[in-house]
């Protein structure tokens, strides 16, 4: 294999290491971040397979890692609700929901997402040896290059729209963002605009998790002494976040 597919390979394989040190320190049910920490494994495994999907074992592996991303989503959100009710010293309320998640953590250890990533983790070297032994690999960097232009070009739409919507952007700019990472060298993009994306994530981020609690203060009613103050927080995080995406807009690469 060349370069390129020898560096990937190992980076995929750091990743896998990775992840079952994760699993048995979320099993320990001890560690404060190792559900973060798999998380941060999971992006970094689908932004390096993303823009090589039309390779099939490349897709396949990012199916895996996308379903247990989906799966471990809100129990993460879980997490960091938890963890802000902790700082507000919401005792009651925290006890509450302590139990569900250790429960989510059993169930997602226990599941069959988790099992079939791992169990396609094992089986990717000898399916990305084959890609590159078959041909498959041909041109990968030319369309890696051509798939990272295009995500950043969607940005760069999104940003100059007067109407734009704070989800979509907090999904493109993710995606940018990772992929600048996965690939440095083919993205770009200066240390400069990443620390951009990095501040606008982390204000819309902010924004989301408010509004995602305000969401789910309407079903538990044992939130509701947190509301007027969520609603305050989320309005000041709308504001740092605008900002930080007229900041990023501003000095963004016109698109290629």
């Amino acid at each position: 294999m060349g370069g390129f597919a020898e560096q990937l390979l190992a980076q995929v394989l750091r990743l896998q290491i990775t992840l079952y040190a994760c699993r048995e320190r979320l099993a320990a049910a001890t560690d404060a971040e190792a559900l973060h920490d798999v998380r941060i494994a999971l992006r970094k495994l689908r932004s390096l397979l993303r823009p090589l999907r039309d390779v099939p074992a490349c897709a396949a592996l990012q199916q895996r890692a996308g379903e247990v991303g989906q799966l471990s989503g809100p129990l993460r959100d879980l997490e960091v609700l938890l963890a802000h009710l902790q700082s507000l010293d919401l005792r009651e309320v925290l006890s509450v929901r302590q139990p569900r998640l250790l429960q989510g953590y059993a169930a997602l250890l226990a599941s069959t997402e988790l099992q079939a990533l791992f169990t396609a983790l094992d089986e990717w070297p000898a399916q990305w040896r084959q890609a590159a032994a078959d041909g498959g690999l041909s041109g990968a960097r030319k369309r890696l290059r051509r798939r990272l232009a295009k995500q950043q070009r969607l940005l760069a739409a999104a940003l100059a729209d007067p109407a734009h919507d704070r989800h979509r952007l907090r999904l493109l700019i993710k995606r940018v963002r990772y992929g600048a990472e996965a690939y440095p060298q083919s993205s770009g993009l200066s240390a400069e605009i990443q620390a951009h994306l990095k501040q606008a994530q982390a204000a819309l981020g902010d924004w989301h998790d408010h509004l995602q609690w305000l969401t789910r203060a309407e079903q538990e009613a044992d939130l509701l002494p947190c509301v007027e103050g969520w609603r305050r927080a989320m309005h000041a995080a709308e504001q740092v976040a605008d900002q930080a995406l007229l900041v990023l807009q501003t000095d963004f690469p016109a698109p290629r």
